[in-house]
């Protein structure tokens, strides 16, 4: 395999001569000519992800996931990779795994490693966190959630809330469950919450509350202890997944969906079309986002204007697992 030493060495130049031809430097034209023609001789492919490394301007982009088990998160990355692919960037992906303090580090990282943007595909926030983004000099494009003057591309969680809550109460339903996550992901565990809390409170009743994680199994393990005693008619989980885990003990219970329950998630994810019955939900245009968010970041690598904030549009899907009360 041919190497950039190689190279240097039949050219008969320095090998940071060649490093320089690759990444556009200063070159003599004799020498650059001899340095290409060994190179198509010899077939040599550049390492383009040293060379990003060291050119002005990078074309790598670093990616701070949430969580790799995401199938909201995986959707997104498609978008984003699928774009980066066509348009020839290079993808320098870190997970959080639902961590504030992964989040920050691997922010520093992809400062360290000289990344030409950032994709923040954020969950939970802190005040350091916001300082910490707020102050790089590198492009930083955050997904999911706020921060006050860096670039954001948010979805409806307000209004998500509400569509739910809306379909719950033209269904007749009276006795409702709001099964949510913590406030420290302010667009799943408070924003969508409130537009469903907001909307069940101005129709003139109060829903329930219980606090789970975005663990599937955790909200199966709790669900199976809340499930026989609620007199919730209608149950709205802050996430398909943990709809799915509800449904699951459910189904070890014996309750029916939607005989006994109507239940309904947010995120409209596939998993959601294959259990019996299919669940309720709000499609997010997940990978239309990825697709936004690459193009986004590229008009911000290349020093173009761009809004501070754009927020997508999400619908309801109803199917199977919600029905009028009897």
């Amino acid at each position: 395999m041919t190497t950039l030493n190689d190279i240097a060495k039949r050219a008969g130049v320095a090998k940071s001569t060649v490093s320089r031809y690759l990444n556009n430097g200063s070159v003599s034209d004799k020498t650059r000519e001899k340095i290409q023609a060994i190179i198509e001789e010899t077939g040599y492919v550049p390492n383009q992800f040293a060379q990003s490394l060291k050119a002005q301007h990078s074309n790598i982009i670093g990616v701070v996931l949430p969580r790799f088990d995401s199938p909201s998160t995986n959707q997104v990355l498609k978008g984003i990779d699928d774009v980066a692919h066509e348009k020839s960037y290079q993808l320098m992906l870190t997970n959080s795994n639902l961590s504030i303090e992964r989040e920050k580090e691997n922010i520093s990282l992809l400062k360290r490693q000289k990344v030409g943007g950032i994709i923040l595909i954020a969950s939970k926030m802190d005040e350091d966190l916001k300082k910490q983004v707020t102050q790089l000099s590198i492009p930083t494009l955050i997904l999911g959630q706020k921060i006050e003057g860096v670039p954001s591309l948010v979805h409806q969680d307000y209004e998500a809330g509400r569509l739910i809550a809306e379909h719950a109460l033209e269904l007749g339903h009276t006795k409702i469950l709001y099964v949510g996550v913590t406030e420290e992901d302010n667009a799943v565990g408070v924003l969508r919450r409130n537009g469903f809390m907001d909307t069940v409170k101005e129709a003139g009743f109060e829903a329930a509350f219980h606090e789970t994680s975005f663990s599937r199994k955790e909200a199966y393990q709790q669900a199976l202890d809340y499930l026989p005693t609620t007199e919730a008619t209608y149950i709205a989980a802050a996430t398909d997944h943990i709809a799915i885990g509800i449904l699951n003990a459910a189904n070890e219970l014996n309750l029916s969906v939607p005989d006994d329950f109507s239940l309904s998630g947010f995120g409209g994810y596939s998993e959601s079309d294959y259990t019996f019955p299919s669940i309720t939900t709000i499609d997010y245009p997940f990978y239309d986002l990825g697709i936004k968010a690459l193009n986004r970041i590229e008009q911000m690598m290349q020093e173009d204007p761009v809004s501070l904030l754009e927020t997508m549009p999400n619908q309801l899907n109803v199917k199977q697992s919600t029905k009028k009360i009897k």
